[in-house]
């Protein structure tokens, strides 16, 4: 059954929600950069939240890994073992986010497409030094093109050589526990999730797996829950009433989850 997954977005320390088509490696400007909300409160806050609520699986992303290491690590305290952490991952540093920030399992994506495509080398090391690949999530960001999705890197900027498909979700399930799919065309905008994606995802992924981008309405859950055929998760953004948005509340995410506990 579909679940609500939520999300801590961290840009300059701060919890905040951005349009990812906006958010460029190296070019973005306080000018180019659409921020649709800056929360007033510390990522703590969202932690404890999502603890005393139940909202298992949820995730902190690092937006700027240089300069959001503290606000990050503030989160995974809060709510130690409770949180999967993303931005910045590497096989080097995995270790010191799980052992010694507390997080409950690793979101890698950049490092693992250095040029511009899957390194098993690479896969291998970082379920090695983990433990094992119940500990690691595979975010699989990408964007539409031609008829196809292909991943895209360095913060949604960069497409890749890899296809989201049937035979790359086969052979990365091998290596991890769950896909964080980002869908980055829609990411942000609340226009809509691409139902498309949704739908091939439902039929192709045999791990747990949970969609991001475009959610705006507290029907995308049951949209998703259709879709998907409950294979997929869902995660809600800059529609979520938590951060200013007016197109899903809170407390209905909480309440869909228990009701399908």
């Amino acid at each position: 059954m579909t679940k609500f997954r939520a999300c801590i977005d961290i840009h300059n320390n701060l919890v905040k929600q951005i349009v990812g088509s906006t958010l460029l490696s190296h070019t973005s400007t306080p000018t180019t950069l659409k921020t649709n909300h800056t929360s007033p409160h510390p990522p703590a806050y969202f932690s404890a939240l999502y603890r005393d609520a139940g909202i298992t699986g949820s995730h902190v992303i690092l937006l700027s890994p240089n300069d959001s290491l503290p606000a990050a690590t503030e989160a995974l305290a809060a709510w130690r073992g409770g949180l999967q952490v993303g931005g910045g991952i590497t096989a080097d540093n995995a270790l010191e986010w799980l052992d010694e920030r507390g997080a409950e399992k690793i979101v890698v994506t950049s490092w693992l497409f250095p040029r511009g495509r899957v390194e098993v080398e690479r896969l291998e090391e970082l379920v090695r030094k983990v433990g094992g690949k119940e500990r690691v999530v595979i975010d699989l960001s990408c964007r539409r093109v031609g008829g196809k999705w292909m991943v895209a890197m360095e913060r949604w900027s960069r497409i890749t050589e890899v296809e989201v498909c049937k035979e790359t979700l086969d052979m990365l399930s091998n290596y991890c526990s769950e896909f964080l799919i980002h869908a980055a065309d829609v990411e942000g905008l609340c226009r809509g999730i691409d139902e498309e994606l949704v739908e091939r995802l439902g039929e192709w992924v045999t791990i747990p797996t949970t969609y991001a981008g475009g959610g705006k309405e507290f029907a995308d859950l049951e949209r998703v829950e259709r879709l998907s055929g409950g294979k997929v998760d869902l995660t809600f953004g800059s529609a979520l009433d938590l951060f200013g948005g007016e197109g899903v509340k809170f407390e209905d995410c909480v309440r869909w989850n228990r009701e399908r506990s």
